[in-house]
């Protein structure tokens, strides 16, 4: 009988993804492994993967363990390396959680962004510490097909091309990614939002994600939209000594974001296991040799 590999499947507003408990770091996860995982018809299927690794074993986060004894070893779809997902620290909180790994309450994520600081609260949302915005200067423009919009340009420790448009319908398939000018302003690709408004602090979006296509949701870009919104709307609580928040639709449900005058950003949200099982060893080492 072959060696199976522990998987889980979850979501967080949907956007969801394969979990690989590997404490010891000892699965070897190339790209082509992972995207085969990810496919949703060959595959278990999801926008990405999270490889649940003990920071101290793994040479990305080794520097990290003092802070945070776990790494989310994030990748996405296609079984490229990102530097976060805030749907996906959800979702990594909350299985380590019902692995019987932390308690709730407080706990640290060390990510390739840094260390996440999550409240795992007892109704089952989790609230993430998702670090401060950076907005870096330039004109940015987005276009799909005939349309095209000037974009703001965030970074949440991943790049984020924030676009406001008449109808979310404007976004078209967003099969593959959106043409973005200049190109040298993302130079490792970007996730792209487009995004409407709904009511007083209250927008909806959908967007694109570098290496998953459209995604249900995307915690990294619904801060982003909560951001470019509030300086839209003349919003920065580093001015104003005040937090604002934003509900944030997603096609998948719906997030609450926070910045706070420190320029702290939090996002609120659920996170949902829907399924364990087994990976067959033997099926994964071909995979990884396409």
């Amino acid at each position: 009988m072959s060696t199976r590999i522990a998987f889980l499947k979850g979501h967080g507003t949907e956007n969801d993804f394969v979990i690989v408990p590997d404490p010891e770091n000892a699965v070897d996860l190339p790209p082509a492994a992972v995207a085969a995982l990810c496919d949703r018809r060959a595959g278990i299927g999801g926008d990405g993967l999270l490889h649940v690794v003990r920071s101290a074993a793994h040479p990305e986060a080794a520097s990290m363990a003092a802070e945070a004894e776990w790494f989310m070893d994030y990748r996405n779809g296609d079984g490229s390396v990102a530097e976060m997902c805030g749907n996906g620290v959800r979702v990594f909180a909350h299985y380590l959680q019902r692995a019987g790994h932390v308690a709730e309450g407080d706990i640290t994520v060390a990510t390739r962004a840094g260390v996440k600081r999550v409240h795992l609260a007892k109704n089952g949302d989790v609230t993430v510490g998702m670090g401060r915005a950076v907005l870096p200067g330039g004109d940015v423009t987005v276009s799909v097909s005939e349309h095209s919009w000037p974009a703001r340009n965030v970074n949440m420790g991943n790049p984020h091309a924030v676009a406001f448009v008449d109808d979310l319908g404007q976004a078209g398939t967003l099969f593959s990614p959106p043409p973005v000018t200049p190109a040298s302003a993302y130079p490792d690709g970007v996730n792209v939002e487009f995004v409407v408004d709904r009511g007083p602090r209250h927008v909806a979006l959908r967007v694109h994600e570098r290496g998953s296509g459209e995604t249900r949701s995307c915690g990294t870009g619904a801060c982003a939209v909560a951001v470019a919104t509030a300086r839209r709307d003349g919003a920065d609580p580093a001015v104003t000594g005040t937090p604002v928040t934003y509900t944030v639709d997603v096609p998948g449900g719906r997030l609450v974001i926070t910045e706070h005058p420190d320029g702290g950003i939090e996002m609120t949200g659920p996170a949902v296991i829907v399924a364990e099982g087994d990976i067959d060893a033997e099926w994964l080492a071909a995979a990884a040799r396409r």
